[in-house]
Order: C-alpha cells, then sequence, then structure tokens
C-alpha cells in the first residue's frame, strides 16, 4: 500500500514546522561581510595598483632589473672569451 501526501508550503513555513532555525539573518551578515570583502580586494585588480605592487620602483626598478640582467650576461660572455683567450695561450 502506497500513500502519498502533497502538503503546499513556503520553505519558511517548512522550517518552522519542523522546529528549524532561522538561518537568513545570519546568511545576510555574511553574504555583506563576503561583499565588502570583494569589492576590497577588487581594488587590487586595478591594473597600475598591479604594477606599482609587482615593481614597487615602477618603470626605473624595471630598467634596474634589465641593467643588472645585461651585467650578468655580459659577465658570463666576457667569463667565456676569457677561458677561450687562456685555451688558445695554453696551446701555444
Amino acid at each position: 500500500m502506497k500513500i502519498t501526501v502533497d502538503i503546499d508550503c513556503t520553505p519558511e513555513e517548512a522550517r518552522k514546522f519542523l522546529g528549524l532555525p532561522d538561518v537568513k539573518p545570519m546568511q545576510d551578515a555574511l553574504m555583506k561581510d563576503l561583499e565588502e570583502r570583494m569589492r576590497a580586494n577588487l581594488s587590487a585588480l586595478d591594473p597600475e595598483t598591479m604594477f606599482n605592487t609587482w615593481f614597487p620602483g615602477g618603470v626605473q626598478g624595471f630598467e634596474q632589473i634589465q641593467k643588472m640582467f645585461w651585467n650578468q650576461m655580459s659577465a658570463m660572455a666576457g667569463d667565456d672569451a676569457q677561458a677561450e683567450n687562456k685555451k688558445k695561450d695554453d696551446k701555444k
């Protein structure tokens, strides 16, 4: 034997009938807090802010990184050239 009962009620009415707590105020407060945090973090996604965060010195800081890179590459190339010259001198 099978019995089916259809009850037409809102979620709020069912929650009250079953004795479950109303968590809507807590959800509203959490959603408001979450929205505020997301808005605050979105300002960090601004391209200018990101650039200033990654390169604190701005373009000058980037130029310094470039100079350091080229100095290291030049030093490595100079070391290779000196090693080649030394090999040639040793063969003589």
